[in-house]
Order: structure tokens, then C-alpha cells, then sequence
């Protein structure tokens, strides 16, 4: 019989699966921490240079002398939104006073005060990533979107070797002990290094865990559960965000993070492996006695001594993805989910980072970010299939995009009764990116043929990986640019990008309720011409987590 045979008569979300998803959903909540804890720790205050000779000086005025020494010490700055020069200082010639009416130089500081309203201190506050090294934050950003990518290669890898349990196990207690480590970091490359093992360990241990409980649930139940496990991502971010605003010390905020870690330390014995993953590598006997367990927890009753379970015959087909490259249409149809993937990442990763430039309250701005996912998710599931999945994926990318565009003149205009509509508007385009990062996990594996789909997804996911390391650069480039268009580019950049893969997406064919593509050749007539029956195919290839 088939696996899913053996899941219906053992129960397909029984006692045995829901346990295992709560404690899936746990750790989901942490990665989703993860994730967006380097927006929080390399947050940028408010900042000018601090006066040499002015005994204590803080960001804050203190008083009319303080005013003096400032108006005296400071350039004023450039850009309309900030009174003071943040990088540069005025120094009297040598023997003078800053008070002597005598020539003074500007010079670039090496020292900083910044503002405490926001923050009490972050890492770029501590080790003083502005100015000159304000790029360092974008580049530690990357360093840890990098990590993801290497980490969901080797963790994936190792969860198809040695077992989805082991890989999950290794994942989060590396998680658990580089998290708490980078508490201590003193500067740029230690701190760069571990950010980067972080970002390997929680999104490779988030992905084991997508495709962990995949495996374990009936095929009715594999997409809402896996969109459930993007959910308790969301909530990490708003757990983040709570614990930011009650903490506001960033060694304090990780460690409020990393340390529920410990508990996780315990699945080694609470999560048993992955039956489908035991059958997979010829170890009946370990399967059939944990899918009895099961059984027993699910108050199912059976009547075999063992299970049989069949090859899939479509795996004897063998493919690879050359037979892709060398295909015009697989190509093409690759090219364009490639690129919807790398949008999709960037924009729901950037669209968050670019929060702190929308004005109003830094929290209130993050926490919705995290809220937005649910509807987007929400929404998703019930359009699927009524609208299909070509229309959903597209739709949700257009919407964002304009959502996007759309604060372009609400931040133009400069007006602070405005603020709300931008905040509105970058909320939408969140919640967009967010629908259709739940969709085109599907459309992908829908869409490609079975002999190639899980490589043709690893090389989507490595196209995503890409974008997630891009936009740090993109969020950032807004503050070196400067003024009210600084605020807005980064918005105008992902909501024109948006856009442009939202039209790609209408090129790709629908796959709602078609017979899934087994071959290359099935795959290359797929769309082309009538299907053969109008039967929807259940899907054996592992869901894929956010990027």
C-alpha cells in the first residue's frame, strides 16, 4: 500500500501528529525571531558627532550651554530631516578655542552620541557602524541571509542522509549556543561570523521542520499545516518586536530570544524520526514500530502484522536538471519562478527593514509588519483554488508592488497626517509579499516535473536566497540617499520589481486541478495542450520553507 494508505487507517492528524506540530511550532516561532533579530540589533539611532571638549556630552539637550557648544561644534546638516551634520564636527585651529573668532576646519568624528528614545543600545550604537562604516550593517545582513542559504544546503542534505530528526536536533543546539555566543561579540567579524551560523541553524532547522511535518500528516492537511508553520513564523517577528520594546538593550533582547533554545534540547527524545524518511532507506522494521506508536496514540485499530509500502513508479523515470537547462520551455518557465522567488524574498525581507524609515514609532511600525503576514497568509489559502494559483501568485505581487509605489507620493508630500497612509501602504505591500511567498511554494512544485522538482526548488530557493541577501543593501541605500526621496526609494525599488515579476508570473501556465507533470516530456507539453483528465494529483515533493 501506499504511505498515505497507511496514514488513513492510523489516523491523518491524529494525537500523534498534533503533538508533534505543537512542538514544531515552538521552535517555528524562534526561527521567525531569528530572522528578523539582525533589523533589531543593527538598528541605527539617531546620532551626531560627540564634542571633544564638552565634559559628559549626550544627544539629549541638557541645557542653554549645551546649546552653545553644539551650535558652535556641529555643522548643520543637509538633509531636511536631520538638524545636525552626523559625521562631521568644526575644529579650531591649533592653540585656539571653539569659542575664538578664528578659522575653523570640518573634519570627519571619530566619536558618536547617540539617541536613547528609540533604543538604550544597539550593536551599531556600541561599536559605531555609521558614517564611513555605516555599509558594515548591510554587510553583516548579508553575511546572515548567506548563512540561511548554506545552512538549508547542508541541513537538507544531512536531513536526507542521516534523518530529519538528527538534522533538527543539530540544527537547534548549534542554534542554542551561536545565539547565546553573539551576546558577547565585541566587533564586525566575530559578530559578522556568528550571525551568519545563526541564520544556517534556524532557517536550516525551520525548513527540516516544514518538511518533517509534511511527512507525518495526510495529504488534506499538508498545506494548511505548512501554512501554519509560516504563521508561527510571523508571530516570532512579533514576539521580537514585544520583547524589543520592553527590553530595548540588544544583548538583552537576543538572549530573551535565545535562550527558551534550551527547551529544544529535550526533542531528541520527544520527536520520534520521520516514518516516510525510514521507509525512503529500507528500515521497515524502525518505521512500522513508530507508526504503531502512532496508531496507539491515535486510538486506531490494526489488523496487519506489517506494512508494505510501494515505490513510487515515477521515480524510476530519472531526470536531472540539465534535461531543464536544455529544455526552451522548462527553462523558461524556471528563468520566471526563479525571479518571482528572488522578488518575493526580497521584498518581504526589505519592505520590514525599510520600517524604521517610515516614521511614526520604530515598534509600533515592526510589530505590524508581523501582524500583516496573517491576513496575507489567511487570504492565500482561500483564493488558492477558486482563482488558481498562476492568478494568486500574481495577484498578491501586483498588489504589493502598487501598495508599494503607492507611498511614494504620501512621503513626498511631507505631511505628518500622511504618515498613517504610508505605514498603511507599506503594510499592504507586506501582506502581498507575504500571500505570495505561501503560493509559490506550491506553484513551483506544481508546475515542475516530478523527476526534477526537488532540484528545480532547491534552485528557486537558492534564486530567493539571493534576493534576502540583496536587500539590506536596497533598505540602506534610502539612508545614504537622503531626504524625502531617501525615505521612499527603497519602497519604489521593491514595489517596481514586484510589479514587473507579478506580469512574468501570467506567462506560466495554471495548474489548479491539472494532472501534475511526472517527465521531462510531460513537463514540456504541460499547458501546451488539453489535459487528459481534470483529476488533481497529490504532490509527494517535501514543502519548502520561506526564504
Amino acid at each position: 500500500m501506499r504511505f498515505e494508505e497507511v496514514l488513513e487507517k492510523i489516523g491523518t492528524f491524529g494525537l500523534f501528529q498534533k503533538k508533534a506540530f505543537f512542538l514544531l511550532a515552538l521552535p517555528s516561532i524562534s526561527a521567525g525571531s531569528f530572522c528578523f533579530m539582525v533589523i533589531v540589533l543593527l538598528f541605527t539611532p539617531e546620532h551626531r558627532c560627540k564634542i571633544p571638549w564638552y565634559e559628559n556630552d549626550t544627544f539629549e539637550i541638557s541645557g542653554d550651554a549645551h546649546v552653545s557648544f553644539i551650535n558652535r561644534t556641529i555643522p548643520l546638516s543637509n538633509d531636511p530631516f536631520y538638524v545636525y551634520d552626523r559625521c562631521k564636527l568644526f575644529t579650531p585651529v591649533e592653540g585656539a578655542s571653539i569659542f575664538d573668532n578664528q578659522t575653523v576646519s570640518i573634519t570627519k568624528c571619530s566619536e558618536w552620541v547617540y539617541d536613547t528614545s528609540v533604543f538604550y543600545k544597539t550593536f551599531t550604537s556600541q561599536v559605531n557602524f555609521v558614517c564611513d562604516d555605516s555599509l558594515k550593517t548591510s554587510h553583516i545582513q548579508m553575511l546572515f541571509y548567506f548563512g540561511v542559504l548554506v545552512g538549508d544546503l547542508i541541513l537538507g542534505v544531512m536531513a536526507d542522509v542521516v534523518g530529519r530528526k538528527k538534522a533538527m536536533c543539530v540544527g537547534l543546539t548549534l542554534l542554542l549556543f551561536s545565539s547565546i555566543a553573539v551576546s558577547w561579540a565585541p566587533e564586525f567579524y566575530s559578530f559578522g561570523i556568528l550571525q551568519f551560523l545563526i541564520g544556517a541553524f534556524a532557517h536550516g532547522a525551520f525548513m527540516t521542520f516544514s518538511v518533517y511535518i509534511m511527512e507525518i500528516v495526510g495529504p488534506v492537511e499538508r498545506v494548511w499545516t505548512g501554512q501554519f508553520l509560516q504563521i508561527c513564523f510571523a508571530i516570532g517577528a512579533v514576539y521580537l518586536a514585544v520583547v524589543s520594546y520592553f527590553i530595548r538593550e540588544w544583548t538583552w533582547i537576543n538572549l530573551a530570544c535565545a535562550l527558551p533554545c534550551v527547551l529544544y534540547l529535550l526533542y531528541w527524545w520527544l520527536l520520534p524520526e520521520s516514518p516516510r524518511w525510514l521507509f525512503s532507506k529500507g528500515k521497515h522494521h524502525q518505521a512500522t514500530s513508530i507508526l504503531r506508536k502512532a496508531a496507539k496514540t491515535n486510538k486506531a485499530h490494526l489488523m496487519d502484522k506489517s506494512f508494505e509500502i510501494d515505490v513510487d513508479k515515477s521515480s524510476q523515470t530519472k531526470g536531472t536538471m540539465w534535461d531543464v537547462l536544455s529544455s526552451p520551455v522548462l527553462l523558461r518557465r524556471t528563468l520566471i519562478l526563479c525571479f518571482d522567488w528572488m522578488i518575493v524574498s526580497m521584498v518581504y525581507y526589505g519592505v520590514t527593514m525599510n520600517s524604521g524609515n517610515l516614521g511614526g514609532s520604530f515598534y509600533l511600525n515592526f510589530l505590524l509588519m508581523g501582524v500583516a503576514e496573517l491576513p496575507g497568509y489567511l487570504v492565500g489559502i482561500a483564493v488558492l483554488n477558486r482563482i488558481g494559483r498562476r492568478y494568486a501568485n500574481a495577484g498578491s505581487l501586483i498588489v504589493s508592488g502598487i501598495a508599494c509605489l503607492a507611498t511614494m507620493p504620501t512621503v513626498l508630500l511631507a505631511r505628518e497626517d500622511l504618515q498613517p497612509l504610508t505605514v498603511a501602504f507599506a503594510l499592504i505591500g507586506k501582506a502581498g509579499a507575504s500571500m505570495a511567498f505561501g503560493i509559490v511554494f506550491l506553484f513551483t512544485g506544481e508546475l515542475l516535473p516530478t523527476v526534477v522538482r526537488n532540484a528545480a526548488m532547491g534552485t528557486c530557493s537558492s534564486a530567493a536566497r539571493i534576493g534576502a541577501m540583496l536587500a539590506p543593501y536596497i533598505a540602506k541605500s534610502g539612508e545614504l540617499i537622503g531626504g524625502n526621496f531617501g525615505k521612499v526609494e527603497p519602497l519604489v525599488v521593491f514595489g517596481g520589481l514586484s510589479i514587473l515579476a507579478g506580469l512574468l508570473v501570467l506567462l506560466l501556465p495554471e495548474t489548479l486541478n491539472q494532472r501534475l507533470p511526472d517527465t521531462i516530456e510531460e513537463g514540456e507539453e504541460f499547458g501546451n495542450k488539453p489535459q487528459s483528465n481534470g483529476v488533481e494529483v497529490e504532490i509527494d515533493a517535501p514543502f519548502i520553507p520561506r526564504d
